[in-house]
């Protein structure tokens, strides 16, 4: 199965902190690879870099072939992005965002309009697409968000935490949503998450990052055995060290 995203001892530094180190990944076509780690591991730092938003300090990565630095307006035109905290536009409707953000794509407007009722459809807003986003729960405003993420069909989805700041009941409908994306749209889909569960439920692949290093890869049995771990839980508390009473008490010195 070929590759579609390689990355070669990529690293990125912000002065003297390492976000990114050493970063070898091999991440085939159709996938759903998760990068799993604790907030500030460096996920987001990795996506960004992998969608040509900002410029790694050394090493080398291409997806779908397309070297990031060389050649940064393909990897963006094959590369759909959801950041952690998106944008909306409160005044537009769901419909006019989805064109908005579809014409900056250069979708053409007959291929655009089919595409936005498809996803309406898929994502059950259907009776609410012109309604103005101001009115929708996080929950929908999320999946419009997701929508907007995949609007030019791109052949990647990265996903930056995409259930971030939803109550349980959203986040539920969201993994859903990206479940059955996953089935249906024939995606390679990259997922930054630090929940353990999304990542069992969602991904093939699984990579747990720590302080930007990758400390191991593979499917959630392959990571249970090589950690000599009874369940993905075990595995990850093992890999980052359990957290100590001393520091959940600080607070208390």
């Amino acid at each position: 199965m070929q590759n579609i995203i390689q990355t070669e001892h990529l690293t990125k530094k912000f002065g003297k902190i390492i976000a990114v180190d050493n970063l070898d990944l091999e991440i085939p076509h159709g996938v759903t690879f998760g990068l799993l780690g604790p907030n500030g591991a460096g996920k987001t730092t990795t996506v960004r870099i992998l969608n040509a938003i900002i410029k790694p300090t050394s090493g080398k990565a291409k997806v779908n072939g397309y070297d990031i630095q060389k050649d940064q307006k393909k990897v963006k035109s094959i590369s759909g992005f959801l950041p952690e905290s998106p944008g909306l536009y409160d005044k537009l409707t769901c419909v006019e965002f989805l064109e908005f953000i579809g014409e900056l794509y250069s979708v053409p407007s007959a291929i655009l309009k089919e595409r936005i009722y498809e996803l309406i459809e898929l994502f059950e807003l259907k009776g609410r697409e012109n309604d103005l986003l101001e009115g929708y729960s996080r929950g929908m405003k999320q999946k419009v968000c997701l929508m907007s993420a995949i609007i030019h069909d791109p052949k990647v989805i990265f996903l930056d935490e995409p259930t971030s700041n939803l109550d349980p009941e959203a986040s539920l409908m969201v993994r859903d949503m990206i479940q059955q994306l996953a089935k249906k749209a024939d995606k390679t889909i990259f997922l930054c998450t630090h929940l353990l569960k999304h990542a069992e439920d969602l991904c093939d692949i699984i990579g747990i990052i720590k302080e930007g290093k990758l400390v191991i890869e593979g499917d959630t049995k392959k990571i249970i055995e090589e950690t000599d771990t009874k369940d993905l839980e075990q595995a990850y508390l093992k890999i980052m060290g359990k957290v100590r009473e001393e520091d959940l008490l600080g607070w208390r010195k």
